[in-house]
């Protein structure tokens, strides 16, 4: 594998750290609110090129020309300094990219600039009870009456659904067709009568899933992306970037420093932990798990580039379950770490509107949080079926026929 850059990219690589340059703000832009901050800079990356390089111009992005290497630089620099990018949510990293595929010219002109400059909020609503990860056998309905589809049942495990603008989510409007048939892909304002959301609280004391009841709800019915009974297909597509948003090497890398910086400062007998050899065993254990999907991304990109996408497709279906393992090993050692501070939970003045702290003691939450991603955008079991049959055209498992 050649690691090396070309001149030519090189040189845009330098592009690219000039720009970074003006992160973060000065002057009277640096006294914000953070939040008004990125989205200053983000709306300069775009203008220059480096943020949302795949959303046409029509739709609020910079529409560059197709460049892997390209993207591949702007990563790194961008992580480096920590400079706002595409925002990693629900609307401009998982709808987005579903509609630029499958949605109406009215669709994409309406929906796409608010998710991308995160005006409009989004959440996923897939998940039901007793439909996880058999998620076709969900039977939240909506029946189309007149010019407007109505909507009864519940999703579960909704994340940001208390926040949220809007909903894409998957409904039952076929209830006669098989599971996998007969389910649309809707998009649904959160504001309408009939929709009720109620918190689900975390162990740790959060609360960003909810539960989120429909009772003839009513939407119009110009709110469905693709064909009516083939919203399955259309999520395939939304579910491969949830899994790209897991598996993301360089959150992995972000994560790994996090821990090293946690390992300088707590102690063993009196010195920094890190020089405990045990400890040390550990740390580089774990950063060859981080090292190895830094390698396994790097070939998938340049097979991308290549245009070899069956040399992408198995290791990226691996992606999400290795790097949440990983982070799993990641906020295992940093909680291992913590001794007798790991039974300690952080103050409530210390959270943020994430429920997140900067505290040593926000690593007790990040441990507890590392064991969700592991279901989340299809459970590690489920995966690795889909990885046995699809990827390596191994058998089916046996399953019972009555």
């Amino acid at each position: 594998m050649d690691l090396e850059y070309s001149a030519e990219h090189e040189a845009f690589r330098g592009r690219v750290q000039e720009f970074l340059k003006g992160w973060p703000l000065t002057g009277a832009e640096s006294k914000l609110p953070m939040e008004e901050q990125e989205a200053i800079f983000r709306k300069r990356g775009i203008e220059a090129g480096f943020v949302y390089r795949s959303v046409p111009k029509a739709y609020g992005g910079s529409e560059q020309p197709r460049d892997a290497i390209a993207d591949r630089i702007i990563q790194e620099e961008f992580y480096k300094v920590g400079a706002p990018r595409d925002l990693l949510t629900q609307g401009a990293g998982m709808l987005v990219p579903t509609l630029l595929e499958f949605g109406t010219e009215a669709q994409k002109e309406r929906y796409i600039p608010p998710a991308l400059t995160g005006e409009e909020r989004w959440c996923q609503g897939y998940s039901e009870p007793g439909s996880g990860s058999d998620l076709a056998s969900l039977q939240c309905q909506a029946r189309l009456d007149g010019d407007e589809w109505v909507l009864n049942g519940q999703k579960i495990w909704t994340s940001s659904a208390q926040r949220a603008h809007m909903m894409f989510g998957l409904f039952r409007t076929e209830p006669d067709a098989k599971k996998h048939d007969g389910i649309s892909y809707l998009l649904v304002p959160m504001d309408r009568p009939g929709i009720e959301v109620r918190p689900l609280k975390e162990m740790a004391g959060g609360h960003e899933f909810n539960e989120v009841f429909f009772t003839d709800a009513r939407i119009p019915a110009g709110n469905i992306v693709g064909q009516r009974g083939q919203g399955w297909q259309v999520s395939r597509a939304t579910l491969v970037h949830e899994r790209n948003l897991i598996g993301n090497p360089f959150m992995m890398r972000e994560a790994f420093s996090d821990l090293l910086a946690l390992a300088r400062s707590r102690t063993r007998d009196g010195r920094p932990a890190i020089e405990d050899p045990g400890i040390r065993r550990r740390l580089a254990e774990i950063e060859g798990y981080v090292q190895t999907c830094e390698l396994s991304n790097m070939r998938q990109f340049t097979a991308a580039n290549r245009g070899e996408m069956l040399k992408v497709m198995r290791p990226m279906m691996m992606n999400k379950v290795f790097s949440t393992d990983t982070m799993q090993r990641i906020a295992r050692c940093a909680y291992d770490l913590l001794e007798g501070d790991g039974v300690l939970a952080p103050l409530e003045e210390e959270l943020d509107k994430w429920g997140r702290t900067a505290s040593p003691t926000g690593w007790v939450l990040q441990y507890m949080f590392s064991l969700g991603p592991a279901i989340a955008g299809g459970a590690t079991n489920i995966q690795l079926n889909i990885i046995g049959e699809r990827g390596y055209g191994l058998p089916r498992d046996l399953r019972r026929t009555s």
